[in-house]
């Protein structure tokens, strides 16, 4: 039995490996992955702890975690498809369709 200590540790690695994704790539497409991994880590997290407690609680937040990353992937996805036929590129620093 893999002791509850270490899904605690992958979890903390895997949240912390989407944020430094979100802070250091400019590319779209990295960065929606990054916020993938992000949840993935807090979805382990839900589960370990349902897991520890003996709850379902926690897996039921995660099925609706995991719905919500699937409808945030379809619109981030189709987003950032529209911004490079507008503008050519996926990079976030070149993409300033907010100035006038």
């Amino acid at each position: 039995m893999v002791p509850t200590q270490w899904y605690l540790l992958l979890s903390a690695v895997l949240f912390g490996l989407g944020i430094i994704g979100v802070l250091v790539r400019r590319q779209a497409i990295v960065i929606l992955m990054s916020i993938e991994l992000m949840l993935n880590g807090a979805n382990l997290l839900f589960v370990t702890m349902a897991r520890e407690i003996g709850n379902l609680s926690g897996q039921v937040v995660v099925f609706f975690v995991v719905a919500v990353a699937a409808a945030e992937v379809a619109v981030g996805l189709s987003i950032i498809v529209r911004l490079f036929d507008n503008k050519g590129t996926v990079d976030v620093d070149e993409i300033n369709l907010m100035k006038w």
